[in-house]
Parts: structure tokens; sequence; C-alpha cells
């Protein structure tokens, strides 16, 4: 049985205040620049932001189900759940392991990091792998259409159904790519984060938005008044597989892929999604 906590609702006070949290300005911590190169593909100390510790980042605000409460320290929530697994995998205790936050946008960017490793939803792709490193995947996402209910989206049951639909998707995200590739003529409305796509949906801009699908359940059940889930879509040959990322060439990425792929293989990250993801879409359609 799964010990997901129910999920809070306080973190999800509307589509604005959480688009002006996203837009804030965070002060990051010294960079500590690594000085010697790995012994044998085993980090060392000076590997590390800091040595002795494992820096781990999320964002200025974490959400569920990946961060309960926005306190990744405690462990609680998928992602954090994960970054004290991997952790562990490297040989640090809990005590031994420091959070930061960063937006989305600036550990994305290439240069020196703050962190040594970040943890926000990042989809692995050919295009952000020329600044950053990524871990070998930790998860992979469906993409799932939430709309308003009493809207144009309302008795959508197929694919086809969708072609009539004004659909909103971040831009450059699996979301809008795994929509184009459907080849049925969709064409999302592109917006520059999933908050400004579903504050258009909140105001009535759009018909609906393309979420990867646990971000969806939290949308619909937290974030976006009276909205519900119109299904789930097809991979449509696209994955959208998350990584831990990295500062590029970074000497850990060897280490912290092998950390992932081991808690991949002994079924430690099939138990934390279960425990942390299990019944995002219970009941929600299967687009065909």
């Amino acid at each position: 049985m799964s010990r997901r906590p129910a999920l809070r609702t306080t973190l999800f006070a509307g589509v604005a205040a959480a688009a002006l949290l996203l837009a804030g300005c965070a002060t990051s911590p010294t960079t500590v620049t690594p000085t010697q190169e790995p012994k044998d593909g085993v980090p060392v100390a000076e590997d590390y932001v800091t040595p002795g510790k494992f820096t781990v980042a999320t964002g200025e605000t974490a959400y569920e189900p990946y961060v309960l409460n926005d306190d990744p320290e405690s462990g609680e929530g998928f992602e954090a759940a994960v970054a004290y697994a991997v952790a562990a995998e490297l040989g640090f205790a809990a005590e031994d392991v420091e959070w930061v936050r960063t937006s989305f946008e600036s550990a994305i960017a290439p240069g020196p990091k703050s962190f040594d490793v970040n943890l926000q939803q990042y989809t692995i792709t050919e295009e952000r792998k020329q600044g950053v490193d990524f871990s070998s995947p930790y998860y992979a996402a469906s993409q799932s259409i939430v709309a308003i209910k009493g809207g144009a989206a309302e008795g959508v049951t197929d694919i086809a159904g969708l072609a009539d639909l004004t659909i909103g998707a971040m831009a450059n995200s699996t979301s809008a790519l795994t929509l184009e590739a459907l080849d049925a003529g969709i064409e999302p409305k592109l917006y520059n984060s999933n908050e400004d796509a579903t504050a258009a949906l909140g105001a009535g801009q759009i018909d609906a938005v393309v979420l990867d699908t646990p971000t969806a359940y939290v949308a619909v059940n937290f974030y976006i008044e009276n909205s519900f889930f119109v299904g789930e879509l097809p991979k449509a040959g696209i994955e959208d597989e998350w990584g831990l990322l990295l500062a590029k060439d970074s000497p850990l990425t060897p280490a912290v892929s092998a950390a992932v792929d081991t808690l991949r293989e002994d079924g430690t990250l099939a138990e934390l999604e279960e425990e942390w993801l299990s019944g995002l879409t219970e009941g929600v359609t299967q687009l065909q």
C-alpha cells in the first residue's frame, strides 16, 4: 500500500501567486570549481561544491508530489526521496545533504553551478546536453491534457476531438513536442512556462493545456479551480525522461549516473514511484 500522504493545498493558492514566486530571483552560494580529477572513476572531495557535502538543488518553490510542503530536507516527495537515495549510493549520510534553491532556467543555463545535482523534472534532451550534463533517467513521464469543466474540451474522448481545441503548452517542452507529434493537425499555443500556460487556461484564453501527468494531477486537484483530466496522450515516439542535472562535464556525472542505475536495477526507483506518484492516472482516459 502506498504511504504517500495526502497532498497539501496550501502551496497552490493560485496560478498568479505561483508565477510570481517562480519569477523571483535567488542569491546563489559561492561556486567551488573542482581541482582534482576523479580517481578510478570515483569522485574525490574536491569534486563537490562543498567538500564532504552533497549539495542538491530544487526549485525556488518546490511543488508536490515532488517535494512535500516545500521542504526538501524532510525527504518527503518523489524527487526529495530520490535525492537522498542517490546521496546514500554515493556514500553520504542524510545529514551531509545540503539543499539550495534555483530557478528552472538559471540552473539549465551553461556555466558554473551552486549545486552538485539539481532535480526539477528536467527532461533530458540533446539540445540541453550542449550546456549541462544529465544523469541516466530516474523517471519517465507521460503527458496529459487538462481543461476547465463546462468548456470546449468537455466530452472529448479521443485525439481527433483535440483538433478543434486551442491547447496551450510550454515552448520547447516535451508536452508541446508530444502534441505536435500526434500527426493530428494540432498546433499548440506556446508559452514561456507551465505557469503562463495554466494561467491562460484559468483566464479562459485557451481551451486546454498539456502537462506532464504528475504536474497535471497537481493542477487538477490543487491548482486550477474547476479543472479536470481530458485524458492521457500516447507517447508518440517521444520519451519524457527526467535526469539529475549537473554542470557540463562534471566529474560527478559518471558516479551519479551509476547511482541512479543501481537504484533502478535494485527496484528502489520503482518503490519510490509507487510511494509518491501512485494513483495519479487512476480513471484517466487514454486518448487514442
